[in-house]
């Protein structure tokens, strides 16, 4: 989807919820947004909507990914051969965090979808940063579990941006909503200001 006459200010301390029917946009601007936030320097987390993994490689390492621009390549390589006790612990708490104990060790070509998509949370969770973007990021779990993940990545990071799909998991999340319809920017509010019936209506 091409975005047309679309601005969007993103403030320190937003947690923004993208709303809207398949194609109208939302993954697009993720996209802008991220390229930005690249260009200003800003450490951002990423939750890609294809979680963004090396399937044959087990959780531990794809966790791991969200630090390797912390380190030189000869870490980084040897980490993918021999992590170190500190390292497997750190991703091991993480993983814990979104309910996938002792599968650090599994390759995430073995892991179901729902699993996978906690890993790609974990690593978001693992990297930290001021800003994590996700595009469907809990689309793969259940309501109640979407819900503490949710809950997770606000304590975590400063600042959200997510497209969601599941309005009640967008009115929980988000300060702020906004709604795309046809590439185009046709609602932006506080969350608290904005009615269902509003919200229904990008579908429409």
């Amino acid at each position: 989807m091409v975005l047309t006459g679309v601005s969007v200010s993103i403030h320190a301390g937003d947690r923004i919820a993208l709303l809207g029917r398949s194609g109208a946009g939302k993954s697009t601007l993720l996209s802008a947004l991220q390229t930005e936030m690249d260009r200003a320097a800003l450490r951002v987390a990423h939750i890609p909507q294809d979680y963004g993994q090396v399937l044959e490689l087990s959780a531990f390492h794809n966790v791991w990914m969200g630090r390797l621009d912390d380190f030189g390549t000869f870490s980084n390589l040897r980490t993918l051969i021999w992590p170190s006790a500190s390292q497997r612990a750190e991703v091991r708490d993480v993983l814990n965090s979104v309910g996938l104990e002792a599968l650090d060790r599994k390759p995430v070509q073995d892991l179901s979808g729902g699993q996978r998509q906690r890993v790609a949370l974990a690593r978001a969770l693992l990297r930290g940063g001021s800003v994590v973007l996700g595009d469907e990021p809990v689309s793969a779990v259940d309501p109640a579990q979407g819900a503490d993940l949710l809950d997770a990545l606000a304590q975590r990071f400063d600042t959200g941006i997510l497209a969601l799909h599941d309005v009640d998991h967008a009115l929980r999340f988000a300060t702020r909503i906004i709604g795309l319809k046809d590439g185009r920017i046709a609602l932006d509010a506080a969350a608290t200001d904005v009615s269902r019936a509003a919200i229904m209506d990008l579908y429409a």
